[in-house]
């Protein structure tokens, strides 16, 4: 599946550029816990679309090989929002609980809209 492979670097240059941009944002403006929210949440956000498409690519192979297949790993996945919802709530004078929750779904405004560009370019 390489073409989901590309699909995920592309994915992962567009959260890079947010990071970058929340990173700056941190350093230097007065709202560093919501820039600080936002990059745990976006980061939690990356690593489960990782997870995910990991996970896609053995499933696929499973299922090309005719072997059993395992679960897509939605635990690992809820687990990890779990965790960054949690660490906000232990430590909210460093971290806006409403930013890690916006950061956590970053990824799927990032899929939607690559999504949207993807189709304006196959019908130009």
């Amino acid at each position: 599946m390489p073409e989901l492979q590309q699909v995920f670097n592309r994915h992962r240059k567009y959260i890079f550029f947010l990071l970058s941009f929340y990173v700056l944002g941190w350093g230097f403006t007065s709202y560093q816990s919501i820039f600080l929210g936002l990059i745990l949440g976006t980061s939690i956000s990356l690593f489960s679309h990782w997870l995910i498409m990991r996970r896609t690519v053995r499933f696929g192979d499973a299922v090309a090989a005719g072997q059993k297949v395992r679960s897509l790993g939605t635990f690992s996945r809820m687990a990890g929002a779990a965790f960054a919802v949690i660490v906000a709530m232990e430590y909210p004078e460093h971290l806006h609980l409403l930013s890690v929750i916006i950061g956590l779904m970053t990824i799927y405004i990032v899929i939607m809209i690559d999504y949207f560009t993807q189709q304006l370019k196959s019908h130009n």
